[in-house]
């Protein structure tokens, strides 16, 4: 069912490029659909949204009721609604950590150098549901732009009917999220990038989506901010070793498979017979899994199960992957740990399972797929801040800094430029 490559063949690279470019292309191979949905928002407005809303989400209401979302929420079993506290308290406490400290600076020409910290004004926060509900999605979005103190959080998150999930609703009230519009897909991308006569548009979208969402995103980029990555569909890697556990490692990308089938799961390891055991552990497993057709999918199309035999082989594949999420299940992780560089977050040790972080550990889950793990990071507090440089200089830094740079102004044929700073250092 699942390939399994050897490194050790002289077509291994050829094969392994193939499978990831595959899918590469599968994801970005929607390209002419998602624009039109765009235009079509754009030109149509709230009819355009309704008429896709009705065709993919059963929904033709844009705005949820607000006294149908408390009595939502309040049949969520008490259980649920304290793992949703638990997480939040988790996350928040770790993403208030990663706040920034404003800069100042004065040079010894008494020249005043400042840079600043401002939050993005209004954030729109994409939560998936079409065939699962994400609470835990809302939290890692929600929390970082609460941290950084951005006054208006919007969820967008489709719904049966103009129904949510009640647990979705839960974390957005947490969240202090009011603003909600029951719409998804491209078309939502479109509407809160543009707005409509009853969806205000914001700053800036986050929030991970499927392949659509992710191409909707990509489109409406420079009309909108985006966060600096490609967020969906899900990926892992597993490394390991012949003291893992083959069944928790099956479980581990079986896990990742049930969330869409262009997920991505592969498995690296220098024994062949663990190699084995990982396979049909995954055969057995999957009898058992409610969402067994997704998982399969994802695993026949797109799963890898590679052979290597050298950690050197181990942290270039890795490097090349640049994988969402790494398991190191290995325990001579520190021998490559710190040479991986490309991975939007690292699981080390066989207790520190994927499916952990996407909960309540307290790091985020919105991370970089599609290998944009290479020059991008996941969600941050820093993700809903602007940075402003701002520029004070005195009399005597432009009369000693500023002949240098009419230098280079006329150097770069830029005759304006010099002039702006000669009139301003030219003695009277």
């Amino acid at each position: 069912m699942i390939k399994i490559l050897d490194a050790s063949n002289k077509n291994f690279n050829s094969s392994l490029e193939n499978l990831l470019l595959k899918r590469k292309k599968k994801i970005q191979n929607n390209k002419s659909s998602v624009s039109k949905i765009i235009n079509d928002v754009k030109t149509n407005g709230d009819k355009a949204i309704i008429k896709y809303e009705k065709k993919f989400n059963e929904n033709a209401i844009i705005i949820p009721n607000q006294k149908e979302i408390k009595k939502i929420i309040s049949s969520l079993d008490p259980k649920i609604k304290r793992a949703i506290d638990i997480a939040y308290n988790r996350i928040y406490k770790f993403h208030s950590l990663q706040k920034f400290k404003n800069i100042s600076y004065v040079d010894k020409l008494k020249n005043k150098l400042e840079y600043r910290y401002i939050p993005i004004d209004s954030v729109g926060i994409y939560v998936p549901g079409s065939t699962v509900s994400y609470p835990s999605s809302v939290l890692m979005n929600a929390i970082p732009a609460l941290v950084a103190g951005v006054k208006r959080i919007v969820m967008i998150n489709p719904g049966k009917n103009g129904k949510q999930n009640p647990a979705v609703l839960y974390a957005a009230k947490k969240c202090k999220i009011s603003e909600i519009y029951s719409i998804g897909g491209p078309a939502a991308i479109a509407g809160i990038t543009y707005g409509t006569k009853k969806i205000k548009k914001v700053d800036k979208i986050v929030g991970p989506g499927n392949a659509y969402v992710a191409s909707a995103k990509k489109e409406v980029f420079g009309d909108i901010g985006i966060e600096g990555m490609t967020a969906g569909p899900s990926e892992v890697t597993v490394v390991c070793d012949k003291f893992s556990n083959c069944e928790w490692v099956a479980s581990d990308l079986i896990g990742q498979a049930e969330h869409d089938s262009l997920a991505q799961c592969i498995l690296i390891s220098k024994n062949k017979n663990f190699i084995d055991k990982v396979k049909s552990s995954i055969v057995s497993q999957l009898k058992e899994l409610p969402r067994a057709s997704i998982a399969k999918t994802s695993l026949l199309t797109n799963g890898i199960l590679m052979y290597v035999s050298s950690d050197k082989e181990i942290i270039s594949l890795v490097n090349r992957i640049a994988p969402e999420h790494l398991e190191l299940n290995i325990k001579n992780y520190k021998k490559i740990i710190y040479k991986i560089k490309n991975a939007g977050s690292i699981c080390v040790g066989k207790y520190s399972v994927m499916a952990m972080t996407d909960y309540n550990v307290g790091s985020n889950h919105v991370l970089p797929t599609n290998t944009s793990a290479r020059y991008s990071s996941g969600i941050s507090v820093n993700e809903f801040y602007k940075r402003i440089s701002y520029i004070n200089l005195s009399k005597k830094g432009i009369e000693t800094l500023g002949p240098s740079v009419i230098t280079l102004a006329n150097y770069e044929g830029l005759e304006g430029h010099a002039k702006s700073v000669k009139l301003r250092i030219r003695r009277k």
